[in-house]
């Protein structure tokens, strides 16, 4: 089932995905004794990792995965794992037991290997299976990518593989990223998208002819069975019922 929250800004839509996600967690937690959340970076997933830390939300028996990381060392501004650490993980006073991020400071392939044996030691996952986050946090790209797969990529097509080290040509730069059977399999899909950037984007995965080599977004939005959307107004002002 697809759901749609249109908020007016991108405060109200990260506070609202943030009371969404920790419901999740906590549910899932409830039933099987813990709870895994993905997450993405970037600049509308901060506000959401202050709500969750507003909130007082308990991190107990909850562990937090990474979505792709960049080719960088975890002080480096670009980090994905930056982000969360400085505005989640630090301030909420999650152990580091329960931390499982991406060495992006090691050479892209062997970082990319490390993280595939991270998920199978934590995931008991048989061969052919795919680790299964109870929930997993995406953003959306202005050209409608997801994790680090962006327009192109032939790894869009992998249904094998669980990790991979990507060369992003657009950017020049290399990153790290889970693949899409594993985005597939989570248990509950989050995408949380703001800005006017993102309205030809969030039409596109929503409206256009089915093409996720044009638009990556659409293998998860369209594959997958529970995915809520938070959008702000300005994201989705060119969806028709919006």
């Amino acid at each position: 089932m697809i759901r749609r929250h249109i908020h007016p800004d991108p405060e109200k839509t990260a506070e609202a995905c943030a009371v969404h996600v920790s419901g999740l967690l906590d549910a899932a937690r409830s039933a099987r004794g813990m709870a895994s959340l993905a997450v993405s970076g970037g600049s509308t997933p901060k506000l959401m990792f202050q709500d969750l830390v507003r909130s007082g939300f308990v991190w107990d028996r909850i562990h937090v995965f990474w979505v792709d990381e960049r080719a960088v060392p975890p002080d480096d501004p670009q980090s994905n794992f930056r982000l969360a650490n400085e505005s989640l993980l630090e301030p909420a006073g999650i152990p580091a037991a329960q931390i499982h991020r991406v060495h992006g400071e090691r050479p892209p392939q062997e970082a990319a290997q490390a993280y595939e044996q991270e998920l199978r030691r934590f995931f008991p996952v048989a061969p052919g299976e795919f680790p299964q986050f109870d929930v997993l946090h995406l953003g959306l790209g202005p050209d409608a990518h997801i994790a680090s797969l962006f327009p192109g990529e032939p790894l869009i097509a992998d249904r094998r593989g669980l990790v991979a080290a990507v060369w992003v040509e657009k950017l020049a730069t290399w990153r790290i990223t889970l693949l899409p059977g594993v985005l597939l399999a989570a248990r509950e899909t989050v995408f949380l998208v703001a800005g006017q950037d993102k309205a030809q984007a969030v039409r596109a995965v929503f409206d256009a002819d089915y093409d996720p080599e044009k638009y990556p977004a659409q293998v998860v939005a369209r594959n997958t069975r529970d995915v809520s959307w938070f959008l702000d107004e300005p994201a989705a002002s060119l969806l028709p019922d919006a």
